[in-house]
């Protein structure tokens, strides 16, 4: 059988898992990497070795988003696993983790199964799911957690739901332990959460009811006592305000088996960009102020917070064109994601080294998956950035089925420019 080796050269090759940033490149061979780093050079891979000349870009594992939405099955007219697919390649994602909330839920053995095979069909990067913590999303009766684990899902969530009944709650953290299954909790007291933007003046001047962080704390705080209790593996899947960073900060230093994520919206947008309404801005757990904002950067640089993710939530018009206390919350962000997050490090606020743990690396890890690194025997999935190629968000050219960007018509600098599953070039840039 004729071998699928090539090499990339001449690449700024990032990967902190394998303490490679410098100069190099990668050798892979059908669809596993066989060496990455400064030794890869035209020597090395010899003169038969297909080669593409990477021009100094930079070249990184490819990105794992934990917390993808999409319509499939059920409401396709909002997003499949083909067209979701499609915006990960494109912003450089290769593995995406779709959410349970599904029409039927991702609750049983059988839908995980199914959503797994329609990926191997229709989807041009890996997919996972995460499976329901109680049937239906309804919060009363466990989902069967050894059995979807089983069929290949990867953590258990309620995905825009918390589990609210504290015994309901520990008792899927006594048995998800057991399996060593990861818990992901929507971190917001649903009592305190009723209105749709974030409490304080911002949400006065504009007429709207507020969220308080508190809402969002206060769900945090039970959850930790509970995984006190239970030991299990604990994931708060965004976290959005000052106080989170703090009680995380603090559940670590006490050694307890917990991480978190943000969403890449509440890195580099804050409450004022709602503006005049603009739904597109209206997330849950809500943009925050610009206090909050610096101490979520603060605690993803210091490893507080372990993981970025797009939280794409695909909305159609009839959703969002509405009166901003009427319209859906979410926005999409596959495609945009890893621009934003290198305006972080653009502005120096952020290691690139940093960045690319939490957006590849630190998700493999808590995960279990194998993806995530550039090493001998990883699978060949990684991402070709031009850190510095500038590009507008333009609602007809984005690969997702909805537009609902909060990045609409901004110019961002830095994108993908070949994204590689298993070896496959699966999206290449062409302006």
């Amino acid at each position: 059988m004729k071998s699928n080796r090539r090499a990339y050269l001449n690449a700024q090759v990032i990967a902190p898992q394998q303490g490679l940033h410098g100069i190099g490149g990668i050798l892979i061979e059908d669809g596993w990497i066989l060496a990455a780093g400064p030794q890869v050079t035209r020597d090395m891979v010899g003169a038969a070795t297909p080669v593409t000349d990477c021009k100094g870009k930079l070249l990184m594992p490819g990105l794992i988003d934990m917390r993808v939405f999409t319509g499939e099955p059920g409401s396709e007219y909002r997003e499949t696993l083909a067209s979701a697919s499609e915006a990960a390649a494109a912003g450089g994602v290769t593995t995406m983790i779709v959410m349970p909330n599904t029409q039927p839920v991702i609750d049983d053995a059988a839908i995980v199964d199914y959503v797994l095979r329609r990926a191997r069909d229709t989807a041009l990067v890996r997919v996972a799911p995460m499976a329901a913590i109680t049937k239906g999303l309804g919060g009363e009766l466990m989902s069967e957690i050894g059995l979807v684990q089983a069929a290949g899902a990867v953590a258990v969530t309620d995905a825009t739901k918390a589990v609210s009944n504290a015994n309901m709650f520990r008792r899927a953290l006594m048995y998800a332990r057991d399996f060593d299954m990861l818990v992901v909790q929507h971190v917001e007291e649903p009592t305190l959460a009723s209105g749709v933007m974030n409490s304080g003046e911002a949400a006065s001047r504009l007429g709207l009811s507020g969220i308080s962080p508190m809402a969002e704390v206060i769900m945090l705080e039970r959850d930790l006592r509970l995984v006190e209790m239970t030991g299990a593996r604990y994931h708060a899947a965004q976290i959005s305000c000052a106080a989170s960073v703090e009680v995380m900060r603090a559940a670590k230093a006490r050694g307890l088996p917990v991480s978190c994520g943000v969403s890449i919206n509440h890195l580099v947008l804050n409450e004022n960009d709602i503006g005049a309404y603009r739904t597109f801005f209206k997330l849950s757990p809500p943009l925050r102020d610009e206090t909050h904002r610096n101490a979520l950067v603060a605690g993803l640089a210091d490893g507080t917070i372990d993981v970025i993710v797009s939280s794409h939530d695909p909305q159609s018009d009839d959703t969002k064109r509405l009166p901003f206390a009427e319209a859906a919350f979410g926005a999409i962000g596959l495609e945009t994601m890893l621009s934003a997050a290198l305006s972080l490090y653009h502005n120096d606020n952020m290691k690139l080294e940093r960045l690319v743990e939490a957006l590849s690396q630190k998700p493999a890890q808590l995960l279990g998956l194998e993806t995530g690194r550039l090493a001998a025997g990883a699978p060949a999935d990684f991402t070709l950035v031009d850190p510095h190629l500038s590009w507008k968000v333009d609602a007809a050219s984005l690969c997702s089925r909805s537009k609902n960007s909060p990045f609409e018509r901004r110019t961002l600098e830095g994108r993908a420019v070949e994204t590689v599953v298993a070896g496959r070039t699966v999206y290449t840039y062409a302006p």
